[in-house]
């Protein structure tokens, strides 16, 4: 009898326990989605989207830079097919964000790692990935970190565009708050010589290949390029040791 008040009461204490970590894990990164969000909420608005039309966009799609750079070519009058590829070229990124972070979640059911990846952007996986190499960091965990950074950006376009009538175009210094949260999120990620090199390759294939090869695939392009080369240098460092 005993021994069945006390697990009621490990899981009273567990619950709150799970859902405040998990909070004050992601709270900065939601705090920074709310002015990225009314902005997103701005341009939808000003590219001719209702409010209704912005928050779905936010809800299926999820991807802050897919959806800034979709609602940049919807205003430029676009076709759909091209505004579809470019979207999917940009989020191809997920896939290396989801195989990094299925290493960490072997044997968990289907439904948990459903409800994981429909939440994994740049910043959760920041997070998640921060947490799961030097804590004891759940699926739980990462689950409520991804959906309170979704339902945040969600609600927060839904606004952007409903008041966007009122809020000019230019009000929020977007250019330099995405490149903010994204220089934050890699440094965060800083953990050890093999991440800083593969920062620098990253960054430095960007760079280049941005000048020569038109639209975004340079993303994928340094991504896959750093990844590569610093698998091959913790392999060789490995075989040194």
């Amino acid at each position: 009898m005993n021994f069945a008040i006390e697990k009621r009461d490990e899981k009273k204490n567990y619950a709150p326990s799970l859902l405040i970590r998990s909070l004050l894990a992601i709270w900065p990164v939601c705090l920074g989605y709310v002015p990225l969000g009314l902005a997103m909420g701005v341009l939808g608005e000003k590219a001719g989207l209702n409010p209704l039309q912005v928050m779905f966009m936010s809800l299926f799609v999820f991807a802050g830079s897919g959806q800034f750079i979709a609602v940049s070519m919807i205003a430029a009058g676009a076709s759909i097919s091209s505004i579809i590829i470019t979207t999917f070229m940009i989020n191809l990124r997920h896939l290396l964000m989801s195989s990094s972070l299925a290493v960490y979640f072997r044997g968990i059911s289907r439904k948990k790692i459903f409800l994981l990846s429909y939440g994994i952007v740049d910043e959760t996986f920041a997070v998640n990935m921060d947490k799961l190499k030097n804590e004891d960091w759940t699926i739980e965990n990462a689950i409520i970190v991804n959906f309170t950074a979704f339902f945040t950006w969600a609600i927060s376009t839904y606004l952007g565009c409903y008041f966007g009538k009122f809020i000019p175009e230019n009000g929020f210094g977007l250019d330099y708050a995405l490149t903010a949260m994204f220089i934050s999120l890699i440094i965060f990620q800083l953990n050890g010589s093999i991440y800083f090199i593969t920062a620098i390759i990253s960054g430095s294939v960007a760079v280049v290949a941005s000048i020569y090869i038109p639209g975004n695939s340079y993303i994928i392009i340094a991504s896959l390029t750093a990844a590569t080369i610093g698998v091959i240098i913790k392999k060789r460092n490995k075989e040194i040791g």
